[in-house]
């Protein structure tokens, strides 16, 4: 009978909540604090959860309390929420992108057990994957009780090292954005060969969905199963000797480096306020 408050009722807010609904937690013990009316009346008619445009009364006897804002938003909660957190210690989730566990126990509370959460959109439709990072103070139990939050909306893995949350924002984080540009470029260029848009966009999209069905449920090296579908002096091994010359793996290096510095950079931006 865990109870659950929310701190943002956006989109990924929506996701946890659902999948939370649909593993069998009671709407009863869901809060959400959110400060437009309208996505407030929007949450309550979904799903039957309370809403407050209040973020104490929300959190008020809340076990497990989720920041899910933007981080440039988190600066402007803590004060109205460090007391009650430190009288009640629920467990904090924060899934604000960029934000360390250090930051968080400075702005809340030193005393709070904190994990951080990197989800991403595909979360949305049941089909995300998160990374976890904990401090000390989470025990086991909490572990779980995170793990069974995120697990609602996809796959979870923990992460021992926080300096790689920044990497985890830089691969799966942002890494719908690049696999969506692959598939507009494929697009594109079958459009250019002549191709309905259409037709073209039905073709990149199932394809990329085969694959990636084919890369989670075979267990296989994505190498592997690359190997297995280009014949020699075929059609796939001409289109990736352009790639490889135009240094593809350098490119997608380059693109997570950049990624993974922007993160840092966000974070070190809060550590003004």
């Amino acid at each position: 009978m865990t109870r659950i408050a929310f701190i943002g009722g956006g989109n990924m807010a929506r996701s946890l909540i659902g999948g939370l609904l649909k593993t069998g937690a009671a709407a009863s013990n869901l809060r959400v604090a959110e400060p437009l009316a309208q996505a407030r009346d929007a949450l309550a008619r979904d799903f039957g959860v309370a809403t407050f445009a209040d973020n104490r009364q929300a959190t008020a006897d809340a076990d497990v309390l989720v920041l899910a804002v933007k981080p440039q938003i988190m600066p402007t909660i803590y004060a109205e929420l460090r007391d009650t957190l430190q009288r009640n210690r629920p467990l904090l989730l924060s899934i604000a992108a960029g934000v360390r566990i250090d930051q968080l126990e400075r702005w809340f509370g030193s005393l709070l057990p904190i994990v951080r959460c990197m989800p991403n959109t595909p979360a949305l439709i049941g089909a995300g994957v998160t990374g976890l990072c904990a401090n000390p103070r989470v025990t086991p139990q909490q572990r779980e009780q995170a793990q069974h939050i995120l697990d609602a909306v996809g796959v979870t893995r923990w992460i021992d090292d926080e300096k790689l949350m920044d990497t985890v924002t830089a691969v799966s984080g942002s890494g719908p954005a690049y696999f969506f540009a692959i598939v507009e470029a494929l697009e594109d260029a079958a459009v250019a060969q002549g191709m309905p848009r259409e037709t073209a966009r039905i073709l990149a999209t199932q394809t990329c969905l085969g694959a990636g069905r084919m890369l989670a449920e075979s267990n296989e090296a994505p190498a592997t199963l690359r190997q297995r579908v280009t014949s020699p002096n075929g059609t796939t091994q001409a289109a990736l000797e352009s790639f490889s010359a135009d240094q593809l793996p350098r490119v997608v290096a380059r693109a997570v480096a950049a990624a993974t510095r922007r993160g840092e950079e966000l974070a070190a931006a809060l550590d003004k306020e």
